[in-house]
């Protein structure tokens, strides 16, 4: 019997058949000791479901069973590799990339502006159609459609889909769970059942809108089809599908949370508003008219939650305006006008200054300072630029950098505080895919499939070109110590090996 402390909690080994070792890890480090072991002994078998999301451990090995009938003659053997085994796991988890990572429990990660900690990240990856690959720790076939970005919490990653009539039986909108670890689908629960599915555009799907997961619930969103409350084992605990609009090419926006109101926009081609559901049931708490003079009222933007002199603001850009609400009442707070519709890039905030781009025809990006009341136009703009201006890219703050990705694949570095343009350098390709930071790396993903690296700074400098050869218009979730990209067919786990 073997025996190791890690932060004050025993780790137990017995060297016998079965071979159960516990408690359990990060599924990435239970991996590797997989790899380790099955050489060693053939016919070995993984039992992912030994690995526990909710023990704050360091190390341990997931159970191992073994279904060769000679396994006595490995004994002697298995007792030497052991204690190697013991001494290169407690190695590999001294180091950052093998600890627990952060979560990114909702659209652009837990700050909701793409923003990540993570640390060890890789800045080269490739997969092609002859198998070979780099740095792709597995590929898993996702069923149906969906632009949904993943979302993950404690090992685990979800998704939406949408499956059509002419697949058969399988009809629906339904959630996904998968493993982090290993890529392993987990369960599938249809969430609701509509008779038709309305045109969209050929860039949207009927699962485009991110979940959202916090604590122990998960929040899938429809768009005019119904938003809905899951436990985190897949059971259903509410719905929602009585705010009915006429959605305009589908739907985009994501929900955010703010205490127990969960937000979302419903900008379709008539009457748009903006609604807030009770976590806890789905009942609306508030639901207030979008006023706008704008010809065609459809957008799709996430809105994002702010603090400004201490009170909370959900920022909201639409058609033709963006606003401040407060997300306890739903009251606006201030609001700027512009010209645009078909709002998509999500806002940042930081420097005092909200950042947002107003949409189509020819998108703008403004900067706001966010202390008004009521119609602050004329007073808190701090200034605008449109030179590579995104249409559905949601930018990116970092220090006194704002970051730009036109849809047409030109990347730019913006002073944050002035407007002023430091460089403009073309990507490749067209673009959908809001980009991360990770690691003091810029990522940006085409939606031919091409993820390209580059450095941030005031001076362009790029680090890699990294092909995945799928369309890919979904953003990256970024955690567990690495990045984990939706493309149309698949999902990935793209990690330093």
């Amino acid at each position: 019997m073997l025996k190791i402390k890690s932060q004050g909690l025993p780790l137990t080994a017995a060297i016998k058949i079965p071979v159960p070792i516990t408690p359990p890890i990060t599924n990435h480090v239970a991996t590797a000791q997989y790899n380790f072991m099955q050489p060693i002994l053939p016919g070995l078998v993984f039992d992912s479901s030994a690995v526990y999301k909710d023990w704050i451990v360091l190390i341990c090995m997931p159970v191992l069973t073994c279904t060769n009938p000679t396994f006595i003659v490995w004994k002697t053997m298995l007792k030497v590799f052991w204690s190697f085994w013991s001494l290169s796991m407690l190695a590999l988890i001294a180091s950052p990339s093998a600890a627990d990572g952060e979560d990114w429990p909702e659209f652009r990660g837990p700050t909701g502006q793409g923003i990540s900690a993570e640390r060890n990240l890789p800045v080269e990856w490739s997969d092609d159609a002859r198998g070979t690959s780099k740095n792709i720790v597995w590929k898993t076939s996702i069923p149906g459609e969906g632009w949904s970005s993943p979302v993950l919490r404690e090992g685990r990653i979800y998704l939406t889909i949408a499956v059509g009539k002419e697949d058969g039986a399988n009809h629906g909108l339904k959630a996904i769970c998968v493993e982090a670890a290993m890529g392993r689908i987990l369960w599938t629960v249809e969430v609701f059942t509509p008779e038709d599915f309305v045109r969209i555009h050929t860039k949207n799907s009927h699962a485009s809108p991110t979940p959202l997961v916090e604590g122990e619930r998960l929040y899938v969103h429809f768009g005019h089809l119904g938003t809905a409350c899951l436990d985190l084992t897949g059971k259903v605990l509410w719905r929602n599908n009585s705010l009915a609009y006429p959605p305009v090419h589908g739907s985009g926006c994501s929900p955010i949370l703010a205490d127990d109101a969960l937000i979302f926009s419903c900008d379709g081609a008539s009457d748009p508003f903006v609604v807030a559901l009770d976590k806890n049931n789905g009942k609306v708490l508030w639901k207030v008219n979008r006023e706008t003079d704008a010809k065609k009222t459809f957008s799709f933007c996430t809105p994002l939650l702010i603090t400004v002199n201490g009170q909370k603001q959900a920022i909201s850009p639409g058609s033709n305006v963006v606003c401040a609400y407060d997300p306890k009442t739903g009251r606006e707070i201030w609001r700027v006008h512009y010209e645009g519709y078909s709002v998509v890039p999500r806002p940042v905030f930081g420097r005092g200054l909200i950042f947002i781009s107003t949409g189509f025809d020819r998108p703008v990006v403004m900067a706001i300072r966010p202390d008004g009341n009521g119609d602050v136009t004329k007073t808190h703009v701090a200034w605008t630029n449109a030179k590579g201006a995104p249409n559905t890219p949601s930018m990116l703050l970092v220090r006194d950098e704002l970051y730009l990705l036109s849809d047409a694949g030109i990347a730019s570095c913006l002073d944050a505080k002035s407007g002023k343009t430091h460089w403009q350098e073309r990507i490749g390709g067209n673009c959908s895919a809001s980009p991360v930071l990770a690691d003091g790396r810029i990522y940006f993903q085409n939606e031919e499939g091409l993820g390209v690296v580059i450095k941030a700074g005031r001076e362009f400098q790029k680090l890699a070109s990294n092909p995945l050869n799928e369309r890919t218009l979904a953003s990256y979730a970024v955690g567990d110590g690495a990045f984990f990209i939706r493309s149309e067919k698949h999902l990935y786990r793209i990690q330093r090996q």
